[in-house]
């Protein structure tokens, strides 16, 4: 009987049935974010497997543009500020200030992913592609698969922007403010440990 009134409830306020279920969602998400947090390990795991399997192509210290990754982490790492930036408007109720500082986040990750295309078509023309050999593979392989995440996180801010412009800030856009910035500080955490283990070991 209790059932039947919490289902009665819920159809007359599908509002709060709503709200219910979004502590749901997030706690989804960490699970998301822990699959994922196996899939960066593995990858990892193989890069430094591989990582000296240079046989057949060009070196990596032959090749990498040391302003360039410096160029990535900076900007990406500033992203993840103005992200910061964007759920303090939030908690301040100021949709203008929210989408604008989502605004700012999006374009900075573009202009990482831009980078990164660069990046990738200069090494393609100096002769490092995902066939050279087996480093390289490990390489494009890793870096890749970050750089394809950013690009699904873009997409993903740019619809909840769209979303927050036409509602407002309500339960389910702060739930997802909330989830697009522990992905994306969880992105910087990533490529800390790709600036890290595979540009700054690659050029010495």
């Amino acid at each position: 009987m209790s059932g039947a009134n919490a289902h009665a409830q819920a159809a007359h306020h599908p509002e709060h049935a709503h709200h219910d279920q979004e502590p749901l969602k997030i706690l989804g998400f960490w699970i998301f974010l822990v699959t994922d947090c196996l899939l960066f390990a593995t990858l990892f795991a193989t890069y430094s497997v591989l990582r000296t399997h240079t046989a057949g192509g060009p070196l990596p210290s032959e090749l990498f543009d040391v302003p360039g990754f410096v160029a990535e982490t900076f900007i990406l790492l500033t992203s993840s500020f103005t992200s910061g930036l964007a759920t303090l408007a939030m908690g301040q109720r100021s949709v203008r200030g929210l989408i604008g500082w989502l605004a700012v986040t999006a374009a900075l990750g573009a202009a990482f992913v831009g980078l990164e295309v660069n990046e990738f078509v200069h090494l393609a023309g100096e002769g490092a592609t995902i066939a050279t050999n087996a480093y390289w593979s490990a390489f494009f392989t890793l870096v890749g698969t970050h750089g394809m995440h950013v690009s699904f996180g873009l997409i993903w801010m740019i619809a909840l922007m769209a979303q927050i412009g036409r509602r407002g800030i309500t339960n389910v856009t702060r739930r997802k403010v909330t989830v697009i910035g522990l992905y994306w500080h969880f992105l910087d955490v990533v490529w800390i440990f790709l600036f890290t283990v595979v540009y700054l070991l690659g050029v010495m």
